[in-house]
């Protein structure tokens, strides 16, 4: 089954106005495009490290002014869009929440994922702590689309080959991965985590990602990729801020499994320890 994706690449500020102004443009591109389902980076509507300055545009996803403006984007191009994540406030605590969204061509949500693992994190001059900020996801997501079940995470979360291997299992054959990487990070580690994840798994994985340089002093790497189930890299948009598309063949998920079913042969196993 073919699948024509676009990835919107951004360079998220602090005014979530204007990135709903932006979000909803890039979206008319892509689908202008022949888009059938548009991913976004981690962090679509806010990226700001002054906690205090975002705890001003940060809302309950009921009246995130981003997501609407999404939601509605979708419904008027009649496109499917994952929106990679958002900064929300908790319904459960007073911490936020990073959250990400499956929105149908009606604007409905269709699915949500709270993202599980947080990045806590010395890297030399630089140092993030997201859980002094945000709450954690406690659930996993394989969410349905019409060309077959998406698996979702959220940036950080490429870490962790447990989590990809347990979407694989539930019946994934995509897997997004919004990111904001910071360069470093995403020097060492973007093509190779993403690419291993891909190969693990027999998914498709398509990591929409932030780029550049940010209006709160960071910058992150960009380059956001689709990777076969076979590890190979089919798009690699750079550094450039826009929209990219790509047509894929959910067939090869079956023909990446069949080559190398790891899937179906993990076994549980005990470790032996000094």
């Amino acid at each position: 089954m073919n699948l024509r994706i676009g990835l919107i690449q951004t360079t998220t500020g602090i005014d979530p106005l204007v990135e709903a102004e932006g979000l909803a443009l890039r979206i008319a591109e892509a689908a202008a495009q022949g888009a059938q389902i548009i991913f976004t980076p981690e962090m679509s509507g806010l990226l700001d490290r002054d906690r205090s300055r975002a705890a001003g545009h940060v809302r309950t996803e009921a009246n995130d002014i981003v997501l609407a403006a999404v939601r509605a984007a979708a419904a008027q191009h009649r496109v499917w869009v994952q929106l990679g994540s958002l900064a929300l406030r908790s319904e459960t605590s007073d911490k936020f929440v990073n959250r990400g969204f499956l929105i149908d061509p009606t604007g409905a949500v269709q699915a949500r994922y709270a993202k599980i693992h947080l990045f806590d994190v010395a890297l030399g001059s630089e140092s993030w702590r997201e859980s002094a900020a945000y709450e954690a996801g406690e659930e996993a997501v394989v969410a349905a689309t019409p060309w077959g079940p998406l698996g979702l995470t959220i940036c950080y979360d490429i870490r962790f080959p447990a989590l990809h291997r347990a979407l694989a299992t539930a019946g994934a054959a995509m897997i997004a991965v919004p990111a904001a990487f910071t360069r470093p990070t995403g020097a060492a580690h973007w093509h190779v985590l993403l690419r291993a994840r891909a190969i693990e798994t027999g998914c498709w994985v398509i990591a929409a990602a932030q780029t550049g340089e940010h209006a709160d002093g960071r910058a992150t790497y960009g380059h956001s990729l689709v990777v076969s189930p076979w590890g190979e890299v089919r798009l690699d948009m750079g550094e450039a801020p826009g929209v990219g598309l790509i047509d894929i063949d959910l067939g090869e998920v079956a023909i990446a499994r069949g080559k190398v079913p790891a899937l179906e042969h993990g076994r549980e196993f005990r470790v032996t320890a000094p």
